[in-house]
């Protein structure tokens, strides 16, 4: 039997896309967690009617969460349910794969725009690290001989994409502007930091080293998604397959870095 590639594991978003395919795919896998979160905005409407069908066939492994990355009070709700669950355990492991595309070239995208894009994408992921940090904590601290850092002891994920990448821009603007959503996505240096996604993957990092956390952010390619569209050459199981082989073989090297499905690290 392939040993458990961690005890515990929230993501955000499971109810579609990747964040569906990520909850299949870990409570299918030979070394599926015993506890999977599947958070998602609203559990009980349409859109969430093939996570609940995969949650009923492994009750025993999956608890659907309400969680509304935009909510402060959802989180903090969650969190509790979470740890609740977990029975005086830590979470090893957060997927933040929830997040919001809007197209929109310059002339499309207003204040309202950016403000909603940057809330979920970047506000969320933030807010998750900061109420579920206790529980990633408690996660590393039950390997008290352990120096190595993994997924199986304590680990964030934030789910970006290769359009945040500010080296890559030049050769991608013109196929996808969308300021919105590369703007949340992207970091880069100056005498000031424009800070968003990545540097904030950069911030955790950092300040979760002490703890024996790893923080990283890794895109999982352009996938036929709702966000991806039809076009796109990836599934999400192939996508999915990637980012997982990924995730399950971090070590503290990868802390702070941008990796892509395939293990490649991409450019800030």
């Amino acid at each position: 039997m392939a040993s458990r590639m961690c005890d515990s594991v929230l993501v955000t978003g499971s109810n579609r896309g990747i964040g569906l395919e990520l909850v299949r795919h870990l409570v299918d896998s030979p070394s599926s967690p015993l506890q999977i979160f599947a958070g998602c905005r609203d559990p009980n409407g349409p859109r969430a009617q093939e996570l609940q069908e995969l949650a009923q066939k492994h009750q025993d492994v999956i608890t659907v969460v309400q969680l509304d990355t935009d909510s402060l009070a959802s989180i903090a709700d969650a969190s509790k349910l979470v740890e609740a669950k977990l029975n005086g355990r830590g979470l090893n492991l957060i997927i933040n794969n929830a997040g919001v595309n809007t197209p929109g070239t310059l002339a499309e995208t207003g204040k309202r725009e950016m403000v909603d894009v940057f809330t979920t994408n970047v506000v969320g992921p933030m807010l998750i690290a900061k109420n579920f940090h206790p529980l990633l904590c408690k996660a590393a601290a039950q390997f008290p001989h352990q120096t190595r850092m993994s997924c199986s002891r304590s680990a964030v994920v934030n789910v970006s994409t290769l359009l945040s990448s500010i080296t890559r821009c030049p050769d991608n603007f013109c196929i996808s502007p969308m300021y919105p959503y590369r703007v949340s996505k992207a970091r880069c240096f100056s005498k000031a930091f424009t800070a968003a996604l990545n540097m904030l993957t950069c911030c955790l990092a950092e300040d979760f080293k002490k703890d024996g956390i790893i923080v990283m952010s890794l895109h999982p390619g352009w996938v036929q998604t709702e966000m991806g569209g039809p076009q796109a050459p990836l599934t999400t199981a192939e996508s999915v397959s990637g980012m997982m082989k990924v995730i399950t073989s971090l070590t503290e090297k990868d802390s702070g870095t941008l990796l892509d499905w395939e293990g490649k690290n991409i450019p800030w």
